[in-house]
């Protein structure tokens, strides 16, 4: 059966971020969250950069009273042999 202090905890939700280098940056979107897109110099710079756009394009998707997409994209990396 349920856990009732574990129900009442909510798992953050886990969404995949897609980071490309550039010649000078490096951006970052998330397929799951349309228009949800962060630069940044560095990686770090990105990957915070991208955690804050997150944070603050979903409180405004609450605000506006729309659904928070469900994280839905995977990601793997697969080894493709030399040729």
């Amino acid at each position: 059966h349920l856990d009732p202090s574990r129900a009442q905890k909510e798992e953050p939700m886990k969404y995949a971020v897609i980071i490309e280098a550039g010649e000078r940056n490096y951006s970052a979107y998330v397929p799951d969250v349309p228009g949800c897109v962060a630069t940044g110099t560095t990686l770090e710079d990105v990957e915070r950069n991208i955690r804050e756009a997150m944070a603050f394009h979903l409180e405004g998707m609450k605000l506006e009273g729309l659904p928070i997409p469900e994280p839905t994209t995977l990601c793997a990396y697969i080894e493709v042999p030399d040729h």
